[in-house]
């Protein structure tokens, strides 16, 4: 059964936020193998400064490459990323598949973002959407996503 992975950077602190993954974590297992690594935040003071910010995108991004595999496919969540309809995301998850290992290991940074050298090491890089979304919000919206474009190739009638 193939893998799809989530590395992402924190905790989610809401319990409706859980429940949401939790939730869409137990549909996925109709057909993968679902998980969520979940990494430690990097700690910052109350108003960080430029340089603060981007020791932490680097030190949550070190963490972040010691978790990717070594094969697969590897999606880096980020602003500056392609928008894919819920279709295209289903085509490309259809085409992992057919391309070999068929894991994917989809990346959440931090508050701040994603570290550079994280970002080249992905195959693609996704957007959620233009609007600003806290990044514990974008991990429920992620895996809805994916279950959205599994049962889009299973033809299943959840996506209308």
């Amino acid at each position: 059964m193939r893998k799809i992975s989530i590395v992402c950077v924190g905790k989610l602190k809401e319990s409706w936020l859980r429940e949401g993954c939790q939730e869409y974590m137990k549909r996925l297992n109709a057909w993968c193998t679902p998980q969520v690594m979940e990494l430690e935040e990097f700690r910052l003071p109350e108003r960080p400064s430029p340089a603060q910010i981007e020791e932490c995108i680097q030190k949550e991004g070190e963490r972040i490459l010691k978790k990717l595999p070594t094969s697969g496919s590897v999606v880096a969540m980020c602003v500056e990323g392609k928008l894919l309809s819920s279709e295209s995301l289903a085509a490309y998850l259809e085409k992992t598949a057919l391309s070999g290992s068929g894991d994917v290991t989809f990346v959440i940074g931090g508050s701040y973002g994603l570290w550079q050298q994280v970002k080249d090491k992905a195959d693609l890089r996704l957007s959620i959407s233009p609007m600003t979304f806290p990044h514990q919000l974008a991990r429920v919206l992620l895996l809805e996503q994916i279950y959205r474009g599994f049962s889009i190739n299973a033809n299943a009638k959840y996506h209308k």
